[in-house]
């Protein structure tokens, strides 16, 4: 379905980011060294000022690298998993400024992660909000699908609670509205969850606990390991008859976790969880988690 920029609220959205507008390219350097002068060569020269000038012309002119955005992005690609960081951003940017969204996305990471560059948040934001502009004029096809949906989630990231050394301020509303883009017309789960987070905190939003459980369990069939624990604990904290499924999800979560610290929680929560279950909620959980695993299936 094309989605219209005023469905997502890109005019609202005021997203002015600096993006880098300059195409890389080598220039010819011409050095020209002082005239000897002599007594023996004092007559003027026209022909020679003709020469000059066109030198300098040709030295003022970037003379193309590559054929074409898409085959700077080849090489800029070539180059990263050569090890060559330094020929590999310079043949991203060429690419990223053609148009290319995947050289903008991977130069955004690359500064994100401070992945063979310095960390920079503010040209990583930058190149964020240029894939961000280019998908709310075309949609993605299927391949572009995900890298559309971590630059909506990441975008989004830096505005719910802004970056201050970067120049980037808070801005929870529209960061809401891009995680929200993504998780209705992307039906990205990593961006259901944001949705979910921020209907659960009221940040950017109106808190709405039942919106978050929703968001939550959309994103939790798609085997979201944060959405699967976290909507396990809000189950756990409500009626005794959704205790066994809210240590299905804990279980589920568990299993699919990864042992990156940052989900450790996720693997703390299903213990806690599961000491202080009844015997009858776990057998009860193990059957849910069976029978859900099979219908996702």
């Amino acid at each position: 379905m094309k989605v219209e920029p005023s469905m997502l609220g890109y005019r609202t959205l005021g997203l002015s980011a600096a993006i880098v507008s300059g195409r890389t390219a080598r220039v010819a350097l011409f050095c020209l060294g002082g005239l000897l002068l002599s007594p023996l060569l004092s007559a003027p020269a026209p022909a020679l000022d003709a020469q000059d000038a066109r030198a300098t012309a040709a030295a003022s002119t970037p003379l193309p690298i590559f054929k074409d955005p898409r085959a700077a992005l080849r090489a800029g690609l070539e180059s990263y998993h050569g090890g060559d960081t330094r020929a590999s951003v310079e043949a991203l940017r060429y690419a990223a400024d053609g148009g290319e969204a995947i050289a903008a996305w991977k130069l955004a990471r690359m500064y994100a992660d401070g992945d063979g560059v310095p960390r920079d948040d503010r040209k990583a934001f930058d190149y964020f909000a240029k894939i961000v502009e280019h998908f709310s004029n075309d949609d993605p096809s299927p391949s572009e699908r995900s890298l559309a949906a971590n630059a909506f989630n990441a975008l989004g990231a830096y505005l719910r609670g802004g970056v201050a050394n970067a120049q980037i301020a808070a801005d929870p509303e529209r960061a809401f509205d891009l995680f929200r883009y993504a998780a209705v017309f992307l039906r990205n789960g990593d961006a259901q969850y944001n949705v979910a987070r921020m209907y659960l905190e009221g940040v950017g939003v109106k808190k709405d606990p039942r919106q978050a459980m929703n968001w939550l369990d959309l994103a939790a069939r798609k085997g979201h390991a944060q959405a699967q624990a976290l909507l396990g604990q809000l189950m756990l904290e409500g009626s005794a008859a959704e205790r066994p499924r809210g240590l299905m999800f804990l279980t589920l979560a568990k299993a699919s976790a990864s042992d990156r610290p940052s989900e450790q929680w996720i693997t703390d929560a299903h213990a806690k969880a599961l000491a202080s279950a009844s015997d009858a909620d776990r057998r009860a959980a193990e059957g849910m988690a069976a029978s859900y695993l099979k219908r996702r299936d």
